[in-house]
């Protein structure tokens, strides 16, 4: 089978083109999407107009209005991913004594970050917060420390943030700088998986608890992804790509997992036939096992929210166990509890 692809540029008005050419030029059989939300959301509509099965990866709630039954995504968030992405954060936070009563939202202006938002108020809401500070904020921001400064002067019990992966950085950065420390922060930051990111903020991160999808934590190893790991990481280094593979690596496998088994098990390249097939089984991934439901979701929310604790320098080292990084929600896969308030876990 050959592969064929386009860099996208991180730019999600190329998509549409690149998929159209892939599918009326190329006569792809089988497409899939590159990482993030804003670059699938664009090829989502191409794939409906061309009736293709799509699987997708990390594309938090992408077909929730389309309803399309030929996509499927590779994220751990469930049959009702908008809540399901925070759900663990504000589930261990009314475990809390005393309990939060205010919550404050900071969202960037982008797909990804409007559908956790959404779902962060529909849990803030279940647990009965008072929202006291709800403001997205531009795309291209670069500086964070505004945004922080009017979050505490709004003085929540926790502020939830839904950023992307250069605003996470700034507003950690601005967190840290400014001193202000609610009793619990994070939920919905991407790029603090990523062990670049991790080994420049270190100890900044500290007390942070935010959403990952997999953790080196016993109750989530397998021999599945130890053995690919293992395979992945002695690549890794030649490649300068991200040394540890916890985050994106094994999701992005087991995508090809999913497509690989569909197209064995159905003997076919026909679109009907495989999105049938999909629907119908239960892959076995080195993520876990697979099921997809509604909309083409996981049938069951695996999501994680960790908690960085301990950290004292830069170093790579500290991340490449689960020993400063706990995890907290939910109570199947917990191994700790939450350091509470945050300011218990800067020290």
């Amino acid at each position: 089978m050959k592969l064929i692809y386009y860099d996208d540029q991180s730019n999600p008005s190329t998509v549409p083109g690149i998929y159209q050419k892939l599918i009326s030029v190329d006569k792809a059989n089988i497409l899939v999407s590159g990482y993030a939300t804003v670059q699938i959301a664009p090829a989502l509509p191409v794939m409906i107009q061309n009736n293709k099965t799509f699987v997708s990866l990390f594309g938090l709630a992408v077909n929730s209005e389309f309803h399309y039954d030929r996509y499927f995504s590779m994220i751990p968030s469930g049959p009702d991913p908008k809540p399901a992405f925070t759900a663990g954060f504000f589930d261990v936070a009314m475990q809390q004594t005393p309990k939060p009563a205010t919550v404050a939202f900071a969202s960037a202006d982008i797909e990804f970050a409007h559908n956790c938002v959404d779902g962060a108020r529909e849990n803030a809401k279940k647990a009965g917060l008072k929202t006291v500070y709800d403001k997205t904020y531009p795309g291209n921001t670069t500086d964070f420390s505004p945004i922080v400064r009017a979050v505490q002067a709004a003085n929540p019990d926790i502020f939830l943030i839904c950023s992307y992966v250069a605003d996470s950085t700034g507003m950690v950065q601005a967190l840290n700088e400014i001193g202000y420390k609610p009793k619990m922060v994070g939920g919905g930051m991407v790029g603090l998986q990523s062990p670049a990111i991790k080994t420049k903020l270190g100890p900044m991160l500290n007390g942070i608890t935010n959403y990952d999808m997999w953790e080196p934590a016993p109750k989530l190893q397998s021999a599945d992804i130890e053995a690919f790991l293992k395979k992945y990481q002695a690549k890794a280094g030649e490649a300068g790509v991200d040394p540890l593979g916890y985050y994106l690596p094994p999701f992005a496998y087991a995508q090809m997992q999913v497509v690989a088994e569909a197209v064995e098990g159905t003997k076919s390249l026909d679109d009907a036939k495989l999105a049938d097939y999909m629907r119908s089984q239960t892959f076995k991934t080195v993520v876990g096992n697979v099921k997809f439901g509604k909309d083409g979701e996981w049938a069951t929310s695996k999501m994680l929210q960790v908690q960085f604790h301990g950290l004292k320098d830069n170093s790579l080292d500290q991340f490449k166990t689960a020993d400063h990084q706990a995890i907290v929600a939910p109570a199947d896969y917990a191994d700790a509890k939450l350091i509470y308030p945050y300011e218990a876990a800067k020290k």
